[in-house]
């Protein structure tokens, strides 16, 4: 869908970009920009900024920026039509719709109806005679049909083309079905159900749309789950399932379990506030959205060997993100689901004592640690406190710290002394690679070594650094954009990147628009758009900006006659000998 340019800049004079993020984000005034927490990135230190001045924000922790419409898309997993209709509404416009084409917002959207109607067609099917196989199973797990019906599980039939039909009758195509999963393509082209004799578990996002599924096999066939793939409604690391139920009951605190039925099973017990990941380990997104919704996550995985490897990653991913954390162990190696059923009645009550009693990941990690060692043995106990105090001394809080070393120093007879400075020891160093950390990511940032998005910048410095001040220049000085549009061609430009953005740039002032990041962003990638907002959060105000922009120029025009190695190594004598002459009249 193209949507008006005339649209655009109406839109971004009814919406401020402050009262939008604020919605998401606790934002706090410092100077000119606004701060707050990366709803992005786990933090516990402000790196998020916003300009409400240029209109823009940026994360220096992750480097995430872009426009309001990029934070809309980012933080909401919309597209760009689909944010332009949420800010809108918001602003009380409606977007156009002439013009309309079949893109990726029309697709999501069929999507969505497509599985909705899959929902409704597994639903129904689990309570037909060929689900009886499947209800048993449910009903042997001890869910309540009012279970069933709230979280919309259902049976996917033997047959590799029932649901495939059906979807086809209420005028889905093949394609459509292929393009969410729900099928899968066969080598003459055809669609054929993707899910087949398992039971069903609809994943629903905060919308209430139905943007996935999960499918369980009762048999021992492999594997054991099967997930829906990413599909352009469905991103696995961007969403929790039963999310949209535990937000509502989650009071400052989720409970993190693996499994579908784990959550399902605390539900109906009273846990409404437990969610799980889809499938994989816990990743920054989601840990960015549970930081929205609670203060403290209870950690409740399988004891085995692979729920402590993930327990560990959730912790690594949690603590950072300044959540308070807690672990759950079920006795017996049982999972929750198991644990409340083998107590009958009393399950919920003897697992929220368990809750009640979890201690919290530092306990956790201590209690880990120590089953590896023999601490009757004298060498075993000095390598067993030696590791304890790396983990003591990666604490922040100091008081926190001084509890855990008397804890310590008390359970295996060491001073508390001893432990203090083996403690100080390695918070030295820990503070010592985060120095040699930062210094590696100035250093990185100076020489453009890692930078992703303009990926010459690092062989063309000194060039790469004048454009991007021309750029910052134009899109925060109007008055002198005219002046540099008239003077400056594209060709000056030896970056691709910048000089895309400049001719885009320039495009809109030649038509009459504004070129603010928001006016610009439909022409651009969601990477270019990140690049655009790192130019300007790097960017230095001037006293006289075009003082600067000539200066920039004029360092464009130098790099411009210099030949580059390629260039020297064909150049006739003559010519060599001409630029010499012109670098030695420069100098005088």
């Amino acid at each position: 869908m193209s949507i008006p340019q005339d649209f655009i800049q109406e839109l971004k004079s009814r919406t401020d970009i402050a009262d939008i993020i604020s919605g998401y984000v606790t934002l706090k005034k410092t100077g000119r920009n606004l701060m707050g927490l990366c709803p992005f990135h786990g933090e516990k230190t402000p790196s998020f900024s916003v300009s409400p001045e240029n209109g823009f924000f940026h994360c220096f922790g992750c480097g995430e920026g872009g426009d309001v419409i990029t934070f809309i898309r980012k933080i909401e997993n919309l597209d760009y039509v689909e944010a332009i209709r949420l800010l809108a509404q918001k602003a009380g416009m409606s977007v156009p719709e002439d013009g309309q084409d079949k893109g990726l917002a029309d697709l999501k959207k069929r999507i969505y109806e497509a599985n909705r109607e899959a929902a409704r067609f597994y639903y129904k099917q689990l309570y037909s005679p060929e689900g009886k196989e499947a209800l048993d199973y449910l009903r042997k797990r001890q869910l309540s049909d009012k279970t069933i019906t709230h979280f919309g599980l259902g049976y996917s039939p033997k047959s590799r083309f029932e649901l495939v039909n059906h979807l086809k009758k209420l005028g889905f195509s093949g394609t459509e079905l292929i393009q969410a999963n729900l099928a899968n393509e066969t080598r003459n082209g055809n669609p054929i159900d993707r899910f087949t004799d398992r039971v069903m578990f609809p994943i629903i996002d905060l919308k209430g749309n139905v943007i996935a599924f999960g499918g369980r096999t009762m048999t021992d066939m492999k594997p054991k789950y099967l997930n829906t793939s990413e599909t352009p409604a469905f991103n696995k690391s961007r969403n929790l399932f039963a999310l949209r139920f535990a937000k509502q009951k989650a009071n400052g605190q989720l409970i993190l379990v693996e499994g579908y039925m784990d959550v399902i099973a605390l539900h109906q017990a009273g846990f409404e506030n437990a969610v799980a990941t889809l499938g994989t380990a816990l990743t920054q997104e989601q840990t960015a959205i549970i930081k929205r919704y609670c203060d403290e996550v209870v950690i409740c995985y399988d004891s085995d060997e692979a729920g402590q490897k993930a327990t560990q990653r959730a912790i690594s991913m949690l603590r950072p993100a300044g959540l308070n954390i807690k672990v759950l162990k079920v006795p017996n190696g049982k999972d929750p689901d198991e644990f409340i059923k083998s107590h009958g009645d009393q399950g919920p009550a003897r697992f929220r004592l368990l809750l009640e009693k979890s201690g919290n990941d530092v306990d956790y990690r201590l209690a880990k640690l120590l089953t590896q060692y023999d601490t009757e043995n004298t060498e075993q106990r000095i390598e067993y406190v030696t590791e304890a105090a790396k983990i003591i001394a990666a604490l922040e809080n100091s008081i926190e710290r001084d509890v855990y070393i008397s804890r310590l120093a008390g359970e295996q007879g060491i001073s508390k002394e001893a432990i203090t400075q083996q403690v100080r020891k390695y918070q030295r160093s820990n503070i010592k690679s985060a120095n040699n950390r930062q210094f590696r990511e100035i250093k990185d940032n100076i020489s453009a070594s890692k930078d992703r998005i303009n990926t010459e910048k690092r062989y063309k410095l000194r060039a790469a650094t004048a454009e991007e001040g021309i750029i910052a220049i134009i899109m925060t000085n109007p008055d002198v954009a005219v002046d540099l549009f008239k003077e400056l061609p594209p060709d000056l430009f030896v970056t691709s990147f910048n000089r895309r953005l400049y001719e885009v740039l320039k495009s809109h002032a030649e038509r009459g628009y504004d070129f603010t990041l928001t006016d610009i962003s439909g022409e651009l990638t969601e990477d270019e758009i990140k690049g655009a907002a790192n130019i300007l959060a790097s960017f230095h105000r001037v006293n006289d900006a075009r003082d600067a922009a000539r200066d920039y120029v004029k360092i464009l025009r130098e790099e411009a006659e210099k030949l580059t190695p390629e260039q020297i190594a064909q150049a006739s004598p003559e010519e060599l000998m001409k630029q010499l002459e012109r670098m030695k009249k420069k100098k005088q």
